[in-house]
């Protein structure tokens, strides 16, 4: 019997940690089959024989996050090193993303915030034709339409943990959170760098 469970061939683009982790978890193709029911998750050491760290990937954001090119060439898994059961890597997946998407909906509430209560901050010092930026009628108009906005998601935020705590399947909360949220980040952190004038340069 061989000492290894499967030979792993192919590639990855965006590999975050990858300049510094010591082992992956590595969603791979194992059987033929239902694309959502032939991948399995393996531990895979970085040191593995035939797993070349490539090029790093310079990202426009999340420079705290390293992220590289990973190729592999008949990179040996050993038996053990199976992530639950075979052809289920999917599911698996798909269950770790739904903590990620309540993870990047905090973050997005948190960044919201500090960047309305910045601006808030700054038009209230900021002197325009005698007065305050934040003395202008439509700029007050304009951020409590956003901090409105920002405490809606903030709701369903607070609703998606709370069903997390108690056990609940918060599938459809936690992915209604990060469409929300993703495009409430953009629309606020614009409408507020519109108020800066020359400082959001």
């Amino acid at each position: 019997k061989q000492w290894y469970q499967r030979r792993v061939r192919g590639g990855k683009m965006w590999t975050t940690n990858g300049a510094q982790a010591d082992w992956m978890c590595l969603l791979a193709n194992s059987s033929e089959g239902q694309v959502h029911r032939n991948k399995s998750l393996f531990v895979l050491p970085m040191d593995t024989p035939g797993v070349t760290v490539h090029r790093m990937i310079n990202k426009m954001g999340m420079h705290s996050s390293d992220t590289v090119e990973t190729t592999f060439e008949d990179a040996r898994i050993p038996y053990g090193n199976l992530i639950g059961e075979e052809g289920k890597g999917f599911i698996y997946q798909m269950k770790q993303f739904q903590n990620e998407r309540m993870y990047l909906g905090a973050m997005m509430v948190a960044a919201m915030d500090q960047c309305i209560q910045s601006t808030i901050e700054f038009t209230s010092q900021r002197q325009a034709f005698g007065k305050s930026i934040l003395d202008n009628q439509y700029v007050h108009y304009k951020l409590a339409e956003m901090q409105t906005e920002l405490e809606c998601t903030r709701a369903l935020y607070h609703q998606c943990i709370d069903g997390y705590l108690a056990g609940q399947d918060v599938t459809p909360l936690a992915t209604m959170l990060k469409l929300k949220s993703a495009r409430l980040v953009r629309q606020i952190t614009d409408g507020c760098l519109q108020f800066w004038g020359g400082m959001g340069f």
